[in-house]
């Protein structure tokens, strides 16, 4: 009997439509013949089963089943589309627990923990992960902008700290730039990081379960026109993600043990990849992306494609 896949796509942070788009590729590759696959939109006003037909059936939230023409669907699992609020930080991954059913990705307190930037580099510094310099801030904090230029630097960047694809981000030259800078980060999040800028190679490290293994896949070198990874850079077209990455040999074993041994380390599941910036041969850790974009064109797919590893397989990965 074929197991019943709820995707959920959404959620209720400005990756919204992203999301939508990442779940509409999960739907079409996952494999019809071993799956009955369906589309759950989750947004602030509704949820929803979304039919082959675009029509709408309420999903009951006390037990994440929908009816349809009498017939009470029940899910067997569910695929995590979700960037940001509440898929990517673990929230409603806690609510799937309660319920008993089992999702695609890492448990719900190592989703909260990846997600939130200042959170994950404290947890990984005492391994021995290097990252740039940072300070943080809470909405209300008393603010002094040259101890913050005496800590990171100039340039840096002021960064909300739960949020993903870029929103919110700017990169910092002058001090007096920090104060819009931080209005713009306040839009997204009450809490904020600002980072020492460093100067080197961006990589992109996708990690993932296979086969009962751990596995790297190959690397991918950000090569941004713009001054930095942002929403137009991710989305628009303007940058150029080359896969595998143009790093020497030390370079790529250092990174991908790193990686590693952050997926080992906090004991995660599914998909998952890490951002880091090398200078000289050494990588700084950036950020982990624990529902990372599934688009064929996104970065993560595009390395297991380069590993031989097709979409389908590489999303059933994640429901074994």
């Amino acid at each position: 009997m074929k197991k019943n896949i709820a995707i959920i796509m959404g959620g209720y942070s400005s990756e919204a439509d992203i999301s939508i788009k990442s779940g509409n590729v999960v739907f079409e590759h996952l494999d019809k013949d071993k799956f009955d696959v369906y589309r759950v939109l989750i947004s602030r006003e509704k949820w929803a089963y979304i039919d082959e037909n675009d029509r709408e059936h309420p999903i009951n939230m006390a037990d994440f089943t929908t009816t349809v023409n009498g017939y009470k669907i029940k899910f067997d699992v569910v695929f995590n589309a979700i960037h940001g609020h509440p898929g990517e930080d673990g929230t409603i991954l806690a609510y799937f627990v309660l319920l008993g059913i089992p999702h695609s990705s890492a448990p719900f307190y190592q989703m909260a923990v990846a997600f939130n930037k200042r959170d994950c580099l404290s947890l990984l510094k005492p391994y021995g992960i290097k990252t740039a310099r940072s300070v943080y801030l809470n909405k209300g904090d008393e603010i002094s902008f040259p101890s913050i230029v005496k800590t990171v630097g100039l340039p840096c960047f002021v960064k909300p700290n739960r949020s993903g694809s870029s929103f919110g981000i700017s990169k910092v030259y002058k001090e007096n730039e920090l104060y819009p800078a931080l209005e713009k980060a306040f839009l997204e999040d009450d809490e904020i990081l600002i980072e020492q800028f460093l100067d080197g190679i961006e990589v992109s490290v996708g990690v993932i379960k296979w086969q009962d293994d751990i596995l790297v896949l190959p690397i991918t070198e950000i090569d941004s026109d713009n001054d930095f990874f942002d929403y137009e850079a991710k989305y628009l077209g303007e940058s150029r993600e080359i896969t595998p990455a143009r790093i020497s040999e030390t370079q790529k074993e250092k990174v991908s043990l790193m990686a590693q041994k952050i997926y080992k380390s906090m004991n995660l599941k599914g998909l998952s990849r890490a951002d880091f910036i090398f200078v000289g041969d050494e990588p700084h850790f950036i950020e982990l992306n624990m529902v990372p974009g599934l688009s064929a064109e996104s970065i993560l797919p595009k390395q297991a494609k380069e590993a031989g590893i097709s979409l389908s397989a590489l999303f059933e990965s994640t429901l074994i």
